[in-house]
């Protein structure tokens, strides 16, 4: 489901049930203490390269609270109620402001590990710089949740065979990719992926310049508290 840069990450107007700064004990914590953690609704800080993001942006959203060991090994502890819509999206993220015919490579690979109850999605948020375009990859799903736009059929592409829907959310278009098969651990070539967006479909500009990688957890419901895990997570451009 597609969101705007600006809701995600800078909207000030706090949710009436959003129990922000609570003091909530980091159930999902490693048994070594994280180097960071944050219980802030837009609680952020940056390591190795990465921005980590607690990224409570939904209407209606409970607790939650996100720790890092590092960029790129980090978890989310979240307990959001079962009723509707898109509360949080904690994640990942990593700078590359290249335009698509200049990139001679995007590829990621993820580890996770992620509950068998709740609603939510597993998704890399990729951004242009503008943010007149937003590319989802969902890697794994759950529960009652589903993509904006319309299905464009399947496509094989980046290594994985996926559904393809194509929508707006009135701010900006949204290009959401989902496995066709559920996966825990893998490897992505976004490249590939962007070049077929833009040169196979001419949904967007090879020129456009994508900004952000995002990777993490699109939560609708985590009633009870559920743990988020990224074991391990690279991204890396040439």
């Amino acid at each position: 489901m597609a969101k705007s840069a600006l809701r995600k990450i800078t909207m000030a107007v706090l949710a009436p049930a959003m129990a922000i700064g609570a003091t909530v004990g980091l159930a999902s914590a490693p048994a070594s203490a994280a180097v960071w953690n944050s219980c802030d609704q837009w609680g952020n800080t940056s390591l190795g390269g990465y921005t980590l993001y607690n990224n409570i942006w939904g209407s209606g959203a409970g607790s939650q609270c996100i720790w890092a060991n590092s960029g790129t090994n980090w978890g989310v502890w979240a307990n959001h109620p079962g009723t509707g819509g898109i509360k949080s999206y904690p994640n990942s993220k990593k700078v590359i402001n290249k335009t698509i015919a200049s990139l001679g490579s995007l590829t990621s690979s993820y580890n996770v590990s992620v509950p068998s109850s709740g609603a939510y999605n597993t998704s890399y948020d990729i951004w242009d710089t503008d943010y007149d375009y937003e590319i989802m990859l969902w890697v794994n799903y759950n529960g009652a949740v589903g993509p904006l736009g319309t299905s464009q059929g399947n496509v094989t592409v980046g290594g994985h065979t996926w559904t393809v829907y194509k929508g707006t959310n009135g701010a900006n278009e949204v290009f959401s990719f989902l496995r066709t098969s559920d996966s825990s651990s893998g490897s992505v070539d976004i490249k590939s992926i962007l070049g077929w967006i833009a040169n196979t479909k001419g949904w967007m500009a090879g020129s456009e310049t994508i900004g952000d990688v995002q990777f993490g957890y699109e939560v609708t419901s985590s009633s009870g508290g559920l743990d988020f895990v990224t074991n391990n997570l690279t991204v890396s451009s040439s």
